[in-house]
């Protein structure tokens, strides 16, 4: 089971978080977690005028051995307005755009995603339960 919690954070907050929503889905192969501002396609969707993040920003998808990855989906934009980190077991990876990772079998982090001309961010923090 992965579990995602979505906190959406803006300068107006002062560090308190604006609203935040969970998600979750079995570890079987082809299970799919999106994030986004499209409500349609994305289970954690973000506001709808937080142009920093795609419609659909983020994929967790599960493969063949129950495992997840993390993708960060490229937008259509040529120069993305956002910024993905992943945080895991204290280290700190800076993502590309297009760029797929494996989570941590049973472990948790966070990803975050930092709009680089303003002061929002959309923290999503997982939990891959085994």
């Amino acid at each position: 089971m992965l579990e995602l919690t979505m906190a959406t954070v803006s300068a107006a907050d002062a560090g308190a978080t604006a609203g935040m929503t969970m998600a979750q889905a079995p570890s079987e192969p082809g299970a799919v977690l999106r994030v986004g501002r499209d409500a349609a396609g994305c289970r954690l969707v973000t506001p709808e005028d937080w142009l920093f993040v795609s419609r659909v920003h983020l994929e967790f998808r599960c493969g063949p051995g129950g495992g997840w990855q993390l993708t960060w989906l490229r937008g259509s934009q040529p120069d993305p307005a956002s910024e993905v980190r992943l945080t895991t077991g204290g280290s700190v990876q800076q993502l590309a755009p297009g760029a797929t990772v494996p989570l941590p079998h049973g472990g948790s982090g966070e990803i975050a995603v930092q709009d680089r001309s303003g002061p929002h961010s959309v923290n999503v923090g997982f939990y891959h339960e085994v």
